[in-house]
């Protein structure tokens, strides 16, 4: 069977949400995913042609080195790259050696995409949240033992002098890109060290131009050209869904964003948002007594009573429902806001198959349009 073309600017997200180790009973595909789903999701979205596929990780069964390494294997032209990593949870040769050996296994195919993670979540861990700096430091050091360098560290992530690696890989090295609201901070982070960024879901448009025009001023100030800086917006797709699935997909998922403390205040000012709905959605009892952070107790669908209180328009401003080609149209709004690159979020490759299709479609239509008679 002959594969479709690659997309150049539609990518996919796997397991973007609770994954399981065995299969169980669920209303929607989407409430939760198995591992082995997730890479058969992987398979898809290079059988469907997406641009790249981005693994969420979790600290569970959701390593995203060995899912991704099981996608690689099965595929052969989709791109792959993590979803946010923190990188004080591994050594830092640990993941320069991931990513070099991605590359030497499958071809230049890898992406790593580093992230400051949730102060809520470390604590746990016994790992403080990392700062913009040291995120640039890190990206400097996994280049340079790419290279073949020497490199010392003395930090969270460990301690040692004059580390190099024995082999490298004779190739070009795995792009590194941040997870980051892209506020002034972290766009001259991104224009520092970073060949791209994922901007997160529930971004509206008016967010994603925002964060697009403080990338490319930060880059401007330190004489980057701003088109090496690839932007990619994460978008919750629905396509073709019931409205239940799709309030689960969008609500649910705000939901869980917006009762970490700071980062559901920082998503409600990027986009302009009534910062007392967060609190309101915090504070409700369906939370009350959980022992952990909320979204590692309860699942999405179990706190739909919270995201009742979620505006529909917000939800609808900053996600694709309803038809294909009514998806095809909201996305557009985010390219159109700058964006060189989308990934559809909570929805699964097979899901978004049609959406992909019309996306495709569109791309070829206003190319022949461009095209001189």
């Amino acid at each position: 069977m002959t594969t479709p073309a690659r997309t150049a600017d539609l990518s996919t997200y796997l397991i973007s949400g609770a994954v399981s180790a065995q299969p169980k009973d669920r209303q929607f595909d989407t409430e939760y995913r198995t591992v082995a789903e997730g890479i058969q999701d992987g398979v898809d979205a290079d059988r469907l042609g997406f641009h790249r596929a981005f693994l969420s990780e979790r600290y569970d069964i959701k390593h995203a080195d060995v899912i991704l390494s099981g996608i690689a294997a099965r595929t052969s032209t989709i791109l792959l790259a993590t979803g946010t990593i923190d990188p004080q949870t591994r050594q830092v040769w640990n993941v320069a050696a991931f990513g070099a050996t991605m590359q030497s296994c499958y071809g230049p195919r890898t992406m790593i995409c580093l992230g400051l993670g949730d102060d809520m979540i470390f604590k746990r861990m016994g790992v403080r949240k990392a700062k913009y700096r040291e995120m640039i430091e890190y990206a400097s050091l996994y280049r340079a033992l790419w290279r073949g360098e020497s490199v010392s560290y003395a930090g969270q992530s460990g301690s040692f002098e004059n580390f190099s690696f024995s082999e490298t890989y004779d190739g070009p090295p795995p792009e590194l890109w941040l997870g980051s609201f892209a506020n002034l901070k972290g766009a001259e982070a991104i224009a520092a060290g970073f060949d791209g960024v994922v901007l997160p879901p529930v971004f509206t448009p008016r967010a994603t131009e925002a964060a697009v025009a403080r990338i490319r001023a930060a880059c401007e100030r330190i004489d980057r050209d701003p088109a090496t800086v690839r932007i990619c917006q994460s978008v919750i797709t629905a396509p073709e869904l019931s409205e239940e699935e799709f309030r689960q997909l969008a609500h649910g998922r705000a939901t869980s964003y917006f009762v970490y403390p700071g980062y559901g205040e920082n998503l409600a000012r990027v986009n302009g948002w009534d910062e007392k709905v967060v609190l309101d959605v915090r504070n409700h009892p369906i939370f009350t007594g959980l022992a952990k952070v909320a979204d590692m107790e309860l699942h999405r669908h179990q706190m739909m009573d919270a995201a009742a209180l979620i505006p529909d328009e917000w939800m609808l401003d900053s996600c694709a429902f309803g038809t294909a080609e009514e998806c095809a149209a909201n996305l557009q709004r985010f390219a159109d806001a700058g964006a060189d690159e989308i990934t559809t979020y909570g929805s699964t490759p097979a899901q978004n198959a049609t959406l992909l299709a019309v996306w495709k479609d569109r791309a070829n239509r206003a190319a022949s349009i461009s095209r001189p008679l």
